[in-house]
C-alpha cells in the first residue's frame, strides 16, 4: 500500500487514522515499545545454540487414552488415522462424553474403524435433582455399553459439580450418594471412568502478579466462582469416591490436576489401585521441571498411560515426543500451548516409555469384561 512504511499493519487496522501519517508512527511505535506487549502475546525465542531433537514418530506404539470426536467426517477421520499412522498411534480413545442421539451418532462415524478407535460414552444426569433419579441414567447407561461404548468419560468437575457433554448436575460431585449405583454399573460392566477434576491450580488463585499461569488462568478463571470446591477440596472428593469403589477402574485425567503437585498424586496412586492418571494436555505444565517429573514418571511407570486432548495434528503429537524422549533443554512451543515459559525433556527411558505409551493402556483395556 502507497505510503505506508513495510511491516505495518494495513490500512482497516487502524480505521481513520491512516489518513494521519503521524498518528501512524505512534502507532507503530507503541505497538513495538516492550512497555505495550502484553503477557498474552508474549513470544520469546530461546537464545540457546544447544541441540534440538526433532522426533517424527515415538519409538513405540502409542495408544491415545484420551481424545474426542475432533474428526467430523469421514474424510476427516481418515486424514487423522493417516496422521497416526506417521507418528505411531496404534489406537486412540474417543471420549464422547456423550449419551442418547449424539452418542450414537459419534459411534456410527467411529465405530467403522474398530481398530483404531474405541468410542465412550458419557452419563445423562437428566433429573438428578429430583427423586428418583437413577434408574434412567443406569438404563441409558447400559445401552450405550450394549451398542458398543466400552468406558466412560470425559466426565468433569471443576468444583461447580459434574458434568457430561452437554449434561450437567451442578452441586453434585463424584462422592455424592446418587452417584454410586453409577460408579458401581461402570464396573460391574468393566467400563473405565475417564474423570477430570478440578483445573489446574491458577485458575483457582488470585489473578494478580504472583500468579505464575496468569495468561492462561485469567481466560479459564475459576477464583470467582461463589460457592465453588477448590482444587485440594475436589481431589479429596476424588479419593474418596475412589475408596468406596474399589472394583471400578477410575482414569484421573491431566494428572488429576496435580501436575504442580505430583509427590501429592503419587501418594493417590500408591492408596489407591483402581486409579491411573493420565498425562494429557499437562506437558507443559510439567515440562519446567523435568529432573523432578522424569524421577515422578520412574517412580509411578506402571500407572500412567498417555494422552494428548489436544487435536490431531501430527506436529501436535511430536512436541509430546520431544518433551517424553529427549533431553532437549529450554524450548518453546507455542502453537501448541500458550504458556510464556520454557520446556524442557524428560529423557525418559525405553522400559517407561514403553509402559507410558503402550503397554499400561493395553493391560488396563484387556482387563475389562467383554
Amino acid at each position: 500500500m502507497a505510503g505506508v512504511a513495510a511491516g505495518l499493519p494495513a490500512a482497516s487496522a487502524f480505521g481513520a487514522a491512516v489518513d494521519n501519517p503521524k498518528s501512524i508512527a505512534s502507532s507503530a511505535k507503541k505497538a513495538a515499545s516492550p512497555e505495550t506487549i502484553l503477557l498474552k502475546d508474549y513470544r520469546p525465542q530461546s537464545i540457546y545454540k544447544i541441540p534440538v531433537t526433532e522426533i517424527a514418530k515415538a519409538k513405540f506404539p502409542i495408544i491415545d487414552m484420551h481424545s474426542h470426536p475432533y474428526a467430523k467426517t469421514p474424510r476427516e477421520i481418515e486424514d487423522w488415522i493417516a496422521n497416526m499412522d506417521q507418528v505411531g498411534v496404534e489406537k486412540t480413545m474417543i471420549l464422547t462424553m456423550a449419551t442418547g442421539v449424539e452418542f450414537d451418532d459419534q459411534y456410527r462415524k467411529y465405530s467403522k474403524y474398530p481398530e483404531r478407535f474405541e468410542i465412550w460414552c458419557g452419563f445423562d444426569f437428566a433429573g438428578y435433582d429430583k427423586p428418583g433419579f437413577g434408574p434412567g441414567a443406569l438404563k441409558e447407561l447400559e445401552r450405550c455399553h450394549q451398542m458398543g461404548a466400552r468406558g466412560v468419560g470425559e466426565i468433569h468437575d471443576k468444583g461447580k459439580g459434574l458434568r457430561s457433554g452437554k449434561s450437567n448436575a451442578p452441586g453434585m460431585h463424584p462422592d455424592d450418594a446418587r452417584m454410586d449405583a453409577l460408579w458401581e454399573k461402570c464396573g460391574e460392566l468393566g467400563m473405565p471412568v475417564s474423570l477430570h477434576v478440578a483445573d489446574p491450580i491458577w485458575m483457582y488463585q488470585k489473578m494478580d502478579k504472583t500468579n505464575d499461569g496468569l495468561m492462561n488462568a485469567y481466560a479459564w478463571r475459576l477464583d470467582n466462582q461463589p460457592g465453588i470446591v477448590q482444587l485440594s477440596g475436589m481431589v479429596g472428593i476424588f479419593e474418596r469416591t475412589l475408596a468406596r469403589h474399589r472394583n471400578t477402574t477410575f482414569i484421573a485425567c491431566h494428572f488429576m490436576n496435580l501436575d504442580y503437585d505430583l509427590a501429592r498424586l503419587g501418594e493417590g496412586l500408591e492408596r489407591n489401585p483402581n486409579l491411573y492418571a493420565d498425562i494429557s494436555a499437562r506437558y507443559a505444565e510439567t515440562g519446567p521441571i523435568p529432573r523432578f517429573a522424569s524421577q515422578f514418571y520412574a517412580k509411578h511407570a506402571d500407572r500412567l498411560v498417555y494422552g494428548t486432548d489436544m487435536g490431531v495434528d501430527k506436529e501436535m503429537y511430536r512436541v509430546t515426543f520431544r518433551i517424553l524422549e529427549s533431553l532437549d533443554e529450554h524450548f518453546y512451543e507455542n502453537e501448541q500451548f500458550g504458556y510464556h515459559w520454557a520446556l524442557n525433556g524428560f529423557g525418559l527411558n525405553d522400559e517407561i516409555l514403553q509402559q507410558v505409551y503402550h503397554d499400561n493402556a493395553a493391560k488396563l483395556l484387556a482387563s475389562r469384561k467383554a
